[in-house]
């Protein structure tokens, strides 16, 4: 994963550079977005990873699908991805990009995972606790881990607040050993 990231990092800087400067942040957003997702489907996947297959062929059917909608700067960005035998980092580029659009932009990407799913309220509540500690806007994304027992981890940049049962127990564990 840690791989991933680092080969997919200065695709995703030097795009949000090349967006940032046009003031074309939102547009570059949905052009990787629509380029992850045709990159994602079952049968371009396949092609991607098929050796046999050229770089270039698979940059023509992605743009082709996407029609219009790249713009020619977006083209450019598939053809690079291809003659680098990039495609496949396409998603990881693409979270890179939101992290960091959402730090120009002042706002903070939560995850909270709990062991059980959270209402509405619950999730309301959070996230205006998280607003308040840190100062900043804070976007919500929440899953279920039943391994957690009960509470909830929340991950928000590189901090990690872990308030399960688990981690209770593992932290416990830790102590009695030492």
């Amino acid at each position: 994963m840690s791989e991933l990231s680092t080969l997919a990092r200065p695709y995703a800087e030097a795009v949000f550079r090349l967006a940032k400067e046009a003031g074309d942040l939102a547009a570059w957003s949905e052009r990787l977005a629509l380029i992850a997702a045709i990159a994602a489907d079952a049968r371009v996947d396949r092609l991607i990873g098929d050796p046999t297959v050229p770089a270039e062929r698979i940059a023509e059917l992605i743009i082709s699908v996407a029609g219009d909608a790249l713009g020619e700067k977006g083209q450019n960005f598939v053809k690079l991805l291809a003659a680098n035998g990039r495609l496949g980092l396409i998603a990881e580029i693409v979270v890179q990009f939101e992290r960091l659009k959402a730090e120009d932009e002042g706002v903070l990407e939560a995850r909270i995972v709990s062991a059980l799913p959270l209402t509405e309220a619950q999730i309301a509540a959070l996230t205006e606790a998280l607003t308040a500690r840190f100062e900043r806007r804070v976007n919500v994304t929440v899953a279920v881990d039943e391994s957690l027992i009960g509470g909830a981890v929340i991950a928000i940049g590189d901090k990690v607040i872990d308030g399960s049962v688990k981690g209770r127990l593992e932290r416990m564990a830790s102590t009695l050993q030492a």
